[in-house]
């Protein structure tokens, strides 16, 4: 029992050091945090797909997918593209602040979009295939038959850090009551979105 609870606290440690750096997804799910809008759906999604992508891992599927080095740069390509428009419509909001509020279609406006926003968020972007199911997997091979006990811990860090992150955002809300605070929020993000689409496309 000690030994499976080790197991799977390290890789409840080992997955959330993972997580919690700054990235797409987690400004993504901050910003719908504090917009309070389909916060449910997207931390479901972002759990969700990281608890597959980490089954995945631990399975041992990233060796099959080594074999196959053009997919990942397929995805990069994509996913550098898509974060650098969604980058730009951030920009596009801190320069017309009086859409900052209202114009929320873009993020808030439609569960559907803001779904599938979550989803490219989330599947494409080639660093998560590499925490997930090459790095975690790896990490998790190592501890033989207690892996899938590694693997728990690391989709349990998962749920915890985007339900902390998507339904703690609200507790900020109170402070971006003002447009110009929102300008800065969408200034970071959109910061974020282009500077990750530029390196992924130029890391390919």
């Amino acid at each position: 029992m000690s030994n499976a609870l080790s197991a799977a606290a390290a890789g409840f440690g080992t997955g959330l050091s993972l997580i919690v750096a700054i990235g797409a997804q987690n400004a993504f799910v901050l910003r719908q945090g504090i917009r309070r809008h389909a916060v449910l759906a997207v931390v479901g999604i972002c759990a969700l797909s990281d608890a597959l992508l980490i089954t995945l891992g631990v399975a041992g599927v990233g060796a099959v997918v080594v074999a196959w080095p053009g997919a990942l740069t397929a995805v990069g390509w994509i996913g550098g593209a898509f974060l650098i428009a969604y980058g730009v419509l951030a920009a596009r909001r801190v320069l017309r602040p009086q859409g900052a509020l209202s114009s929320e279609g873009e993020t808030t406006g439609s569960l559907r979009r803001a779904v599938l926003t979550c989803l490219a968020m989330t599947w494409l972007n080639p660093h998560v295939y590499l925490d997930t199911v090459f790095l975690l997997g790896s990490i998790a091979a190592d501890r033989g038959p207690l892996r899938w006990t590694f693997g728990l811990g690391a989709a349990l860090a998962s749920l915890c850090w985007f339900a902390a992150l998507g339904f703690g955002a609200r507790l900020l809300s109170r402070h971006l009551a003002r447009p110009g605070a929102w300008r800065v929020l969408d200034g970071l993000v959109a910061a974020t979105m282009i500077t990750l689409g530029v390196l992924l496309i130029v890391g390919n």
